[in-house]
């Protein structure tokens, strides 16, 4: 995997010089070890993508990742929003909160069919805007993580111990 002398770099030292392999030498081992690491990495991915069981639990840690960012964006954080703004408003009094409801409601009440389908419109459209807004915030701050990726992970860490001692001494 690796180029013999990427390995055999401390050989040509006598040493004397405690600073250790030259500045050129060193990033040749980093830039040998960084590639024996990712190619380890995409061979096993690659192996890991042919395991049905594996592909399964992806596309169900996929849904279950999605289904648990709609709810939180469009379920918790609209009503959050709509019930905490008012009552921050209302100096969290609710008696304050539906004393100035209430004749917000009997308008829309006794208002024409026209009125109350754009009043409608409008309240949606500012529950899928917010909705969306913590949607894009909630994947950016809470990426997916896949099951392959994790699964690599772990075969990494155990790869890298089993080849510690085959890896040169880093400063």
């Amino acid at each position: 995997m690796r180029p013999d002398n990427a390995v055999q770099v401390h050989a040509s030292h006598d040493g004397d010089d405690p600073t250790g392999p030259a500045p050129a030498d060193a990033d040749r081992i980093a830039a040998a070890d960084v590639a024996a690491y990712w190619a380890e990495r995409r061979r096993y991915l690659a192996q890991l993508r042919k395991t049905p069981e594996l592909r399964q639990q992806y596309w169900k840690a996929l849904g279950i990742y999605l289904l648990r960012r709609a709810l939180w964006s469009f379920g918790f954080f609209p009503i959050l929003v709509g019930f905490w703004l008012p009552l921050v408003l209302a100096s969290f009094n609710p008696v304050v909160m539906a004393a100035d409801l209430l004749p917000l409601l009997e308008e829309f009440v006794n208002s024409n069919p026209e009125i109350q389908a754009n009043t409608i419109s409008s309240l949606f459209m500012a529950w899928l805007s917010v909705g969306f807004f913590f949607l894009v915030f909630d994947m950016v701050l809470t990426p997916f993580r896949s099951p392959y990726q994790y699964e690599a992970d772990v075969y990494m860490k155990a790869w890298e111990q089993l080849n510690h001692d085959q890896l040169p001494d880093k400063m």
